[in-house]
């Protein structure tokens, strides 16, 4: 994070790219499920993070 806060981008953290390679292997290593499934997840449900998450947590418990 930057000391200037004016130096700052505009992208939305909590929204998840899912047409970047690294935003789809970020999610499926913080989730602990493939990239597959983590891109067939941002698919079906959107790229809202906390939602991803919350579906990769009930894939992983499955």
């Amino acid at each position: 994070m930057p000391d200037d806060k004016t130096k700052t981008d505009n992208r939305d953290r909590s929204q998840a790219a899912g047409d970047e390679d690294y935003e789809v292997r970020h999610l499926a290593e913080e989730a602990g499920i493939t990239p597959d499934q983590a891109r067939t997840l941002i698919k079906r449900h959107g790229t809202d993070r906390k939602v991803l998450n919350e579906i990769a947590e009930s894939i992983k418990a499955s």
